[in-house]
């Protein structure tokens, strides 16, 4: 059996967590540069507030109905996560992160008699040591898992939070509730293509006259989804339905710069970023895209984005490499952008791999030493936060994020850590 634990509304309750008097009150949180609606509370979305809108366009709207909003504070939003995976391991040592709210957890193996008991215990135990709601899906699958986390949390009054597939008439009853845009795994191309031939639940996508045109259409990852909302395990550790394709880095500038000296501490630091995703999710790249894009609208050109891209000769997940890599292709594009005024930058990745896949390169590869100084960098980054070690072109900042409304790091710098008064 697997079980997929997701914390509700994760980064509005992080915020709640140490913020109690805005429980059962409408929160939400913002993107990098207090940009657009990010989590919101059950409350916000009861009173309309859409996922993703930027704050500028609504920003009556949460004035008028008194809606708390806070700055995307991750340092503390990424130590509570790790506090839930940690508790996690209590359960069963086979957890496998899947996202900062979400980790799939492996009882082959754990005796557990009641599956449903056990559920409730992870959700107690997690508001109790950590202050943070979580839904729990369990069932033989990690599609189902996913499918029984969902129906957890759609009707937590009735499950208590926990949902089992424990039974083919359960398995039955979930999948043909499931809708397929709802199937991990299925991605909205695919389901527009899938409703085009009357494929509308999970449960319509196991029928045997649609398996040839999922042979055909989706391959191996169809299958797979298949087998597995069919009650038999086809994704292993460390497997996803679908791989991600390329990672990409990109951020508005607070205001629009022109001088080659940011815009390299930029695409340098987008570049590092990009490479430690790389690396959490055990990939390499072998393509590297760099892309600047000027407001069409104040520029005299038609001409309004511009992009430059190398294949490197071997695979690599090295800040330096890719950083460096990037560096070059931003001053490729000195020629035809002297002048112009920049208010987006980014560094984008493809042709990625699994890192144990990588083939080295006789001729030409890069220095052996990135591999362990990566490692190093991202324990030390791990532990102390905020990336505290960076390149030395990243030595001096040049920009600092609109973080109007952040809330303290409670968890990670001493210096903002709860204070409690009292009375004596």
């Amino acid at each position: 059996m697997y079980a997929l634990i997701d914390c509700n509304n994760f980064y509005v309750s992080c915020e709640r967590a140490f913020q109690p008097q805005w429980q059962d009150k409408p929160v939400v949180v913002l993107s990098n540069n207090d940009g657009c609606i990010i989590s919101r509370s059950e409350e916000a979305k009861a009173l309309g507030i859409p996922m993703a809108s930027p704050e500028f366009k609504i920003r009556e709207l949460l004035q008028q109905n008194n809606i708390k909003v806070f700055s995307s504070n991750y340092p503390l939003y990424g130590d509570l996560s790790e506090r839930v995976m940690k508790i996690m391991e209590g359960f069963t040592p086979n957890v496998e992160v899947y996202s900062i709210d979400e980790a799939f957890l492996d009882f082959n193996g754990i005796d557990v008699n009641d599956f449903y008991t056990y559920g409730l215990e992870m959700r107690e135990r997690v508001w109790k040591w950590v202050g943070l709601p979580i839904c729990v899906g369990i069932a033989p699958t990690k599609t189902l898992s996913k499918a029984a986390n969902r129906i957890a949390k759609k009707y937590q009054e009735k499950t208590g939070g926990v949902y089992v597939i424990d039974t083919n008439e359960k398995r039955l009853k979930a999948i043909k509730w499931l809708k397929i845009e709802d199937v991990w795994g299925i991605g909205y191309r695919t389901v527009k293509k899938l409703k085009a031939r009357n494929i509308n639940t999970a449960y319509d996508f196991t029928l045997s006259h649609i398996e040839p045109w999922i042979r055909k259409e989706m391959g191996v990852v169809g299958m797979r989804i298949k087998y597995e909302l069919e009650g038999n395990p086809a994704i292993g550790d460390g497997q996803v339905p679908e791989v991600r394709r390329t990672i990409a880095t990109t951020r508005t500038f607070p205001k629009q710069i022109t001088d080659f000296d940011l815009l390299r501490e930029r695409i340098t630091t987008f570049a590092m970023v990009t490479a430690e995703k790389l690396r959490k999710q055990k990939s390499c790249c072998q393509t590297i895209i760099v892309t600047l894009v000027a407001d069409k609208h104040k520029t005299a050109s038609q001409k309004y984005y511009y992009s430059r891209a190398v294949l490197l000769p071997f695979a690599t997940q090295s800040g330096i490499t890719i950083s460096n890599t990037a560096i070059s292709l931003l001053k490729s594009l000195l020629p035809e952008t002297v002048s112009v005024k920049f208010k987006k930058a980014g560094v984008i990745v493809s042709d990625l791999i699994p890192e144990n896949t990588r083939q080295f390169n006789l001729f030409t590869d890069e220095n052996p030493k990135h591999m362990s100084l990566m490692k190093t960098l991202d324990k030390v980054n791990a532990k102390m936060g905020e990336r505290v070690i960076r390149l030395a072109s990243q030595e001096k900042k040049t920009w600092d994020m609109k973080q109007n409304m952040l809330s303290p790091r409670y968890t990670t710098n001493i210096n903002e850590i709860l204070q409690i008064n009292v009375d004596s």
